[in-house]
Formats: C-alpha cells, structure tokens, sequence
C-alpha cells in the first residue's frame, strides 16, 4: 500500500470534495480518482459513495479513516527513528488553531522552527478555536492552539502559552446609533441590552455561568460562531459582546471598541497547546512542542492551571 494513496485518501475524507482534495493534495483529479479506486480494490470494499453531487464515506471508509491516520503517525514515527542522528528531521505536522493565533503566537514560533527544522512541513488550518480540542482527540491534527477547559480529558497533554481575560466589549462611539448602549450596572439593565454572545464553546460557558449567578436571562441578539466576527458585530453598534482580549488586541476594529469595567470579572483563558499524550512520543510532533517552552514533556505539572504551578 502506498503511503501517498492513504494521505490522498484522507484528503478527500476531510474535504468530501474531489477538487477540493485534488488541490489540497496537488495532484489531478483524474489521479486522485485512480489512487482511491486502487485503494478500494485493495481493500475490497467501497470506502466513499459519490454521485455528480456529492461524496460521502461509507461505514467501511469511516472505519478505514482511523487506520489510515494511525499508519501514518506510525510511518512519519519509524521514518524519523531510522534517520541517522545527524540528519533534519523530515515530514508533516498539523497544527489547529484561529486565525487571531496565527496572527498573534505563530510568527516566532514559525520562525523558529524552520529555522531548527527546515525539512518538517507545517500543515497549518485555522477555524473556531473550541473545535481544536475535538480535532486533536480525533487524530484531524497533530497539535491544537486552544483554550483549556475546566477538566482536561485524561488523553490529552496541556503546555500554556498565555493568559488572555474574557472582556465584555461595547462600541465606542455611540453617536450614530439609533439607540445608544448604555453600560448595564444592574440586572435588570442587563436583562435588557442586546448581546451577542458565541454560539458555544468555552466563552458561552462561561458567560452563561456569569448570568446565572446575577439572576439574569440575557436578551440575545445574535449569536455568532468565531470571536473575530463578534468584535465586528460590536463595533458596528448592535449590542454587547463576550469575547478574550487577545482576539480584540489584534482586531482591525479595536479603536472602535471599548472595554467595559464589569464586576465580577469573567474567568480568564488559559491558552496553550494541546496534543495527544501518546503522540509527544512521535519526533516530530515532540519537536513543536518542545520549542513552546523549555519546560518537561509529561506529568502532572503539564495538565495544572499556570496559577496552581506557580
């Protein structure tokens, strides 16, 4: 079996699109189509049922889709150990993350690890950072940019990167706006100005938890997936958002917005990189990890929040 037919294979199980694969894989759809027939017939058994409209996984790709993932982890594994010590590394890395990471952790990291490791790839995909836990337990990626949750699954290593607050953010200026957005200092105020609020996730936990506690039911305008465009929605006068500083810091709207001084504050995230504890064993996985920081690989001091440890 050829390794490159398993990534082609895993490549259009993501994008359940041949063009979308075949572009990702740089290959042509005609060869694409090849390598995944070969595969089938390989196997036995159909792994996709695709017509003029659509392309979907059997339940024999499904299956098929966790022993690909593991024999490539295992080939980039063996492939690294065999290499002569003296040699780059050599292979891919996947790594999850928004795009408010990429603009705000990623440049040196970047930096310095093609510096250290010009032959490993980096196969960067951003989206809604409160995926990027599901997408690491899955196998989707090797490491993730994420939040932590309050229980991290036992699975799952944590090292931080930083400590961003949970603001409450309004409009700066009010004056064009039909009804202007008083700061709430009151639960009934509260329970009357619009929010916009994330569709789920960590945040929405989190706000919905700060509600409860002031015995307030929220008036919610809008809610959104992505904190970037909850910092649009605000600026542009419809209500109060939720959203971590850091994704304001690196808005192009921050001088539009404000933070508001709301009491009790909300928890603060603690963002970091996530992997699969058994994946730090992989070389090239273990060396993106290791250039975060210094610190050790395993242990319970990797899973505690940054306060505890200190």
């Amino acid at each position: 079996m050829d390794i490159k037919h398993l990534k082609h294979f895993l490549a259009l199980a993501e994008n359940l699109h041949f063009g979308k694969a075949s572009a990702a894989c740089h290959i042509s759809l005609s060869a694409l189509s090849r390598n995944i027939r070969q595969l089938e017939e390989e196997l036995g058994a159909s792994l996709f049922n695709r017509d003029n409209r659509s392309v979907q996984l059997t339940p024999e790709g499904q299956a098929f889709v966790s022993y690909a993932r593991s024999a490539l982890g295992e080939w980039d594994a063996i492939r690294s150990q065999v290499q002569d010590a003296h040699d780059q590394l050599q292979g891919e890395v996947s790594l999850y993350c928004s795009v408010t990471a990429v603009y705000s952790l990623l440049f040196d990291l970047f930096q310095r690890f093609r510096q250290d490791h010009p032959n490993i790839e980096i196969k960067l995909h951003t989206g809604d950072p409160d995926q990027g836990i599901a997408h690491v337990i899955s196998g989707e990626e090797d490491l993730a940019i994420a939040a932590r949750p309050k229980n991290l699954p036992r699975e799952l290593a944590f090292k931080p990167i930083t400590i961003s607050p949970l603001v409450f953010i309004a409009p700066k200026d009010q004056s064009n706006l039909e009804q202007p957005l008083i700061t709430p200092t009151s639960p009934k105020e509260w329970s009357q100005v619009p929010m916009i609020l994330a569709e789920g996730g960590l945040s929405r936990q989190r706000t919905d938890a700060w509600f409860r506690a002031m015995d307030v039911t929220p008036k919610v305008y809008a809610q959104v997936a992505g904190n970037e465009a909850i910092v649009i929605m605000v600026s542009l006068g419809l209500g109060i958002g939720v959203v971590p500083k850091i994704v304001l810091d690196n808005s192009p709207t921050i001088d539009r917005i404000q933070i508001l001084d709301v009491k009790p504050q909300l928890e603060a995230y603690d963002v970091g990189l996530f992997a699969l504890k058994k994946n730090l064993k992989k070389p090239l996985v273990r060396a993106l990890w290791q250039l975060v920081s210094q610190g050790p690989i395993d242990g319970d001091e990797e899973c505690l929040p940054r306060k505890v440890r200190e």
